[in-house]
């Protein structure tokens, strides 16, 4: 990263920051940064932010394990406003939503936040999250506690049930019993620490 910029702070000695998903293109956030937020991120490759509800600074993730990885770092043509490309680790937003731009208000709703890949995307992220930061009351923490062979047996069992709904069930069956299958794979694939990309890039190398 190019450490030798550095955004023009306003009067407070902060900057507007936009967070944006490098994966999806999706905004997540407008937050705020001041000189030293900026030289945290650089130096740590996760966003930090300034609070001004709080005024301290903020380690987005750090109670709540939905880190933001910084992918890119960008500032506008007057230089007085960031942008920053993540890959989150979680939601981005307080109330559990992605993106904290989530409240609908007019005109054309975008269909590119519902493709079926970026769904999975996010829940991936969510997954991630589970496992560095596991909640007692959370099913995929459980699972992680469980092992590697319990989760490979849950998916096995998994798939008996997509075999089943298909051969004899009504589809809506089989759409929850196929969304199971697809849960519990991105919990092995976490809990051997490969990533979902990993498995986009092989189906990419394999259309070609």
């Amino acid at each position: 990263m190019n450490t030798r910029l550095e955004p023009h702070w306003n009067e407070q000695g902060l900057a507007p920051t936009i967070v944006q998903d490098a994966r999806t293109g999706e905004v997540l956030m407008l937050a705020w940064m001041n000189a030293e937020a900026w030289q945290l991120t650089q130096d740590t490759g996760e966003a930090h932010f300034w609070s001004r509800s709080r005024q301290s600074l903020w380690h987005k993730g750090e109670t709540s394990g939905n880190v933001q990885h910084v992918v890119e770092i960008r500032l506008d043509c007057d230089e007085d406003a960031i942008l920053l490309r993540v890959e989150p680790a979680g939601p981005a937003c307080h109330t559990g939503e992605h993106s904290c731009f989530f409240q609908f208000v007019g005109g054309q709703r975008s269909t590119v936040a519902n493709q079926p890949s970026n769904v999975l995307e996010q829940l991936y992220h969510v997954i991630l999250a589970r496992k560095q930061n596991p909640r007692p009351d959370s099913y995929t923490a459980q699972l992680f506690e469980r092992g590697l062979a319990e989760i490979s047996k849950k998916l096995g069992e998994e798939s008996v049930e997509v075999i089943v709904a298909a051969l004899g069930q009504p589809d809506e069956r089989l759409v929850s019993e196929t969304a199971d299958l697809l849960y519990h794979s991105l919990v092995l694939l976490a809990a051997r620490n490969v990533s979902l990309e990993q498995v986009e890039q092989e189906l990419e190398r394999r259309r070609k």
